[in-house]
């Protein structure tokens, strides 16, 4: 259905009240689309960006309302029904109708389903005890802000993101932090060892019990509350509290239930239509059949990736050209140092790294073929957004000249140019 078929007698309908479901919500009328934009969200609050919740909300530096993505005049002026604190149920594809839990229906003619993902659980005995605890809303944050006290014992479980943002959070706070990874390094699935062993020193360096290799096997409970971590080969870590930060598991029940194809995401195209052309996905619950610019199968859990994506719905909704597909792009605040990086380094032949990781202010790049398919920026901002086009424009680039600190990143992008 193109631009001239959808008209303002049609609707379009977001589930998820996340960032992807509010950016493609206003981009919609931006685009010209004069139906109705109807978005449900389970949450009673307006779309609000999550990477701050395991950093700033989380040490209480800012307030919840900053959290928000768009203030509730944004939506009221691109005339967007907000239904918050409602759940889809079912998606009647045949009648194109959608079932609210409270049994209400309404009718749509395109249908963008955004609905993100769940803390992933750790399936081990004693796992629900009342002080075992994830940090995925803010909800999640709510609670576990009480606890962080100074001389409580926290054990993390993952060495990922949010867990070692967490652990810096809590060490800073006085706590005694934990941090346990089955990997055999911080990090493992996303960077280097030379990135893993820099975060692993820094968190030391601060206090943070760093322990790799580590598998939980259950936990032990008094009262109904975790009073230990177990762990194969006997070890235990005494806790007044645990968190859970082992991954994300993508909501797709609502989209296998409608019968669309899922494959640990729901599976979408370059338009990031599913297999249903009146239904979309986007966000941390699609899966890219072929991302545009990685040309390959990925789900990729990222802000940026979600609000490209909403850009490219409603682009093709309102029949405008697809943008172009970018590199993938993460960040992670720990301390005082931002972690940015950019492309996927998986399948690299070699680092290179240009500055000093002990100052702290480095950047390392991942080189295939001779080619930057990746970088990871610690406090390097000016450098960083070299590498973003770097990647992004596969540039070949001789280890020599990335390592040499006198030559400006930017001169690389223009010689390549010539």
């Amino acid at each position: 259905m193109d631009k001239a078929q959808l008209g303002a007698g049609s609707t379009v309908a977001i589930i998820g009240g996340g960032q992807a479901g509010g950016e493609a919500a206003t981009l919609l009328r931006q685009n010209r689309f004069e139906g109705r934009i109807v978005l449900i969200g389970e949450e009673d609050c307006l779309p609000y960006m999550r990477p701050p919740l395991s950093k700033a909300f989380l040490a209480r530096e800012i307030a919840k309302d900053a959290l928000i993505y768009k203030a509730a005049t944004a939506y009221e002026n691109a005339r967007v029904e907000m239904r918050l604190n409602a759940r889809v149920d079912d998606i009647d594809r045949r009648d194109k109708r959608l079932i609210l839990n409270d049994g209400a229906t309404f009718g749509y003619d395109k249908l963008v389903i955004a609905t993100g993902g769940r803390a992933r659980p750790l399936p081990v005995p004693g796992a629900d005890a009342r002080n075992i605890l994830y940090l995925r809303t803010i909800a999640d944050v709510e609670l576990l802000q009480p606890l962080m006290q100074a001389g409580k014992r926290l054990v993390i479980v993952g060495g990922g993101y949010v867990g070692l943002e967490v652990a810096a959070v809590a060490v800073k706070r006085g706590l005694a932090v934990t941090v346990l990874e089955s990997a055999p390094r911080v990090l493992a699935r996303v960077t280097a060892p030379a990135m893993s062993d820099f975060y692993e020193r820094i968190h030391r360096e601060a206090g943070v019990d760093v322990r790799t290799g580590v598998t939980v096997s259950g936990f032990a409970s008094e009262n109904g509350c975790v009073a230990n971590v177990l762990c194969a080969g006997w070890e235990s870590f005494a806790a007044d509290f645990v968190l859970i930060g082992i991954g994300l598991v993508p909501n797709t029940e609502l989209a296998e239930r409608a019968g669309l194809d899922v494959d640990d995401g729901i599976v979408v195209d370059a338009a990031s239509r599913s297999s249903d052309p009146d239904i979309y996905a986007i966000g941390d619950c699609a899966m890219h059949a072929q991302h545009g610019f990685l040309q390959r199968k990925i789900r990729i859990e990222s802000v940026p990736n979600a609000l490209e994506q909403a850009r490219t719905v409603a682009a093709s909704i309102t029949g405008r050209p697809i943008p172009e597909a970018l590199a993938p792009w993460f960040w992670s605040d720990q301390y005082d140092l931002k972690l940015q990086m950019v492309g996927l380094s998986d399948g690299y032949e070699e680092l290179v790294i240009r500055g000093k990781p002990e100052t702290p202010s480095f950047i390392a790049f991942y080189l295939k073929d001779g080619v930057i398919i990746a970088a990871d920026s610690v406090n390097r901002f000016g450098d960083f957004m070299a590498a973003k086009r770097l990647v992004g424009e596969r540039i070949k680039v001789a280890p020599s000249r990335l390592t040499d600190d006198s030559v400006p990143l930017k001169s690389l992008l223009v010689a390549a140019a010539a």
